[in-house]
């Protein structure tokens, strides 16, 4: 008889991981040899564990990550330069707890985007809010933001993520519009949040690529001077008819 009204007030208050280990442990034989302090043991671990699981998944939702990438599958066997130490050390998070950013220098196909991912990936298990989006993406986003008011919004929500993914930097040259937009979004950012970026292009071009040296200057100061810096070469790892791995 008691079984009910326990159930009814876990789900009352709230705790749907423990109601679920009420249930499994009443239905089970086995259990009945546990002390309480074992069956409380039980049910607050299982509580733990759905509230880190629905954290992870509503992480992950707002992250809206590009591949479903993963630390454990990366490989370290391809031959494009990943430094397993260096990469590992990136992973801990670290930089994201300083408050420093991140660069993915490569040709294309080598993997920029999927270690990226990974990056972020982890980044969500540490409870750290992510969001990844392709540059050019969101200067046409801001551009429509811009138009319709909502600017100032998108700019603050924006600065208020820990993990800021900008990836395919430098596919194309930034107007005036979009230098203003990254410059705002990167010294909401400096010395308060990371961000990471991935370009085809070595850092020495960025310069070029952003165009008006005032900007350039100003943009990199606040994205390039406390980097990390991956560097990758080799061929692509991409293949016909097959997702892309890393």
């Amino acid at each position: 008889m008691l079984k009910h009204p326990t159930l009814d007030l876990l789900g009352q208050l709230g705790l749907a991981g423990m109601a679920k280990a009420f249930a499994d442990l009443a239905s089970n034989d086995d259990a009945s040899s546990l002390g309480h302090a074992e069956w409380l043991a039980l049910l607050l671990d299982h509580e733990a564990t759905y509230r880190n699981d629905r954290r992870l998944s509503l992480r992950l939702r707002q992250a809206r990550l590009r591949h479903h990438a993963v630390p454990e599958d990366v490989d370290y066997r391809a031959q494009r330069g990943l430094d397993r130490r260096l990469f590992d050390t990136l992973l801990r998070g670290e930089w994201i707890a300083n408050h420093e950013n991140l660069a993915i220098i490569g040709s294309t196909g080598i993997g920029k985007s999927w270690l990226a991912c990974a990056i972020g990936h982890k980044a969500c298990r540490d409870n750290r809010s992510v969001l990844y989006t392709r540059l050019p993406r969101l200067i046409d986003e801001l551009a429509v933001a811009k138009g319709d008011g909502r600017i100032a919004a998108r700019l603050k929500s924006l600065a208020r993520v820990d993990l800021l993914i900008l990836d395919d930097w430098g596919l194309e040259p930034l107007d005036g519009n979009a230098r203003h937009h990254l410059l705002e979004i990167l010294e909401d950012r400096y010395g308060q949040r990371s961000t990471l970026v991935t370009s085809q292009l070595p850092i020495t071009r960025w310069h070029e690529l952003i165009g008006d040296p005032t900007y350039a200057d100003a943009i990199l100061d606040r994205l390039v001077h406390n980097a990390h810096r991956i560097e990758m070469s080799g061929d692509s790892l991409r293949r016909p008819a097959s997702p892309v791995a890393a």
